[in-house]
């Protein structure tokens, strides 16, 4: 099943399938490591809308909620 990161509960490990958005927002996320075909794990989400943390290739990185929301990712 494909849903975006920003829907993803802490703690499940999963696939990015797609990213949404134009050049800017791909750019971004492949210079922090988050590439298709990548697995992340979901650390934590933060409450009332915040950030959610990841940890990808050994490193743990915070995004936005409206970032998230265009990462496009498998779940088991």
């Amino acid at each position: 099943m494909i849903v975006n990161l920003a829907d993803v509960k802490p703690g499940s490990k999963v696939k990015v399938a797609r990213i949404r958005g134009g050049l800017g927002i791909r750019q971004r996320l492949s210079c922090l490591g988050i590439h298709p075909g990548d697995f992340l794990r979901v650390q934590a989400s933060g409450i009332m809308q915040g950030p959610i943390l990841v940890s990808i290739h050994g490193n743990k990185i915070a995004l936005g909620r409206g970032v998230a929301s265009n990462v496009l990712v498998e779940v088991d």
